[in-house]
């Protein structure tokens, strides 16, 4: 095969690649739209999160002022989770998050975590 020949044929290859619609996956963004409660009482026993809002994969996780703690997904619209009362022995704000973790696999989606929302514990 001439030098022309494996040129058009990796040039035909190269076309018919971007022509298959091959695009990098779209990750998810989760959103978290409300807590409830929305406070606890410093130094008070460990208490059950609901975090309402979009986008929660099968597989998300709640994470509390940085920590991941045991999460229960309801629904792809809410999460319930386990904070620990370790978590709420000082008055303050934290943050809490949702993150879709990465499904894997040559075409998975990357992992994806929400904006946070803000905590208070008085």
């Amino acid at each position: 095969m001439n030098t022309k020949n494996k040129t058009l044929i990796l040039a035909l290859l190269l076309a018919a690649s971007v022509a298959c619609g091959y695009s990098k996956p779209k990750t998810t963004m989760p959103t978290i739209s409300q807590l409830n409660p929305a406070s606890a009482t410093a130094g008070g026993a460990q208490f059950q999160l609901e975090v309402d809002g979009t986008n929660f994969a099968a597989n998300a996780v709640v994470s509390f002022n940085g920590a991941t703690e045991p999460t229960t997904v309801v629904s792809s619209a809410k999460l319930e989770a386990m904070i620990p009362a370790s978590a709420i022995m000082h008055a303050g704000t934290v943050q809490v998050t949702v993150t879709n973790p990465a499904t894997g696999g040559i075409y998975g989606m990357g992992s994806a975590t929400s904006a946070p929302m803000n905590f208070t514990v008085n």
